[in-house]
């Protein structure tokens, strides 16, 4: 597996992998602005996008995982566990936040295994479903 800073070149297959940028014309736009804001990365595996996550440092200053998403055939082979260890590692602020939705069991127990601790939530972004705020101390 490889990761690298998404170009525009990835897009398409970067949609296609997103479930959600299928069928949303927003968040295929927020896609690109994150291809060419650099803040996209794309996790290959041979030469084909497996999953992508964006960092940011928005979040007060902090370093913010954005969003991160594996394709579904992906999914429970380490890839999403593989771009959190890199965003850990890349952030160049000494904290890293990240939220999820109270139902995504998995991303919350991606989050607890490396490292992550929870610092609160965030009522009234999806009806009945908080988001749950996650942070961790970097060296």
């Amino acid at each position: 597996m490889e990761i690298r800073k998404a170009t525009i070149a990835d897009y398409d297959r970067l949609v296609a992998l997103d479930t959600v940028a299928a069928s949303d014309v927003a968040r295929r736009n927020q896609l690109k602005a994150w291809i060419e804001a650099g803040t996209c990365h794309v996790a290959e595996i041979d030469r084909s996008p497996a999953a992508y996550g964006v960092l940011t440092y928005h979040f007060f200053g902090n370093g913010f995982i954005e969003m991160l998403t594996v394709g579904e055939r992906f999914r429970r082979h380490g890839i999403g566990r593989a771009l959190v260890q890199h965003f850990k590692a890349t952030c160049t602020s000494p904290k890293l936040f990240t939220t999820t939705n109270q139902s995504n069991q998995a991303m919350q127990a991606l989050l607890l295994t490396a490292g992550f601790r929870r610092s609160g939530f965030i009522e009234n972004l999806d009806e009945n479903d908080p988001e749950m705020v996650f942070f961790v101390l970097l060296p």
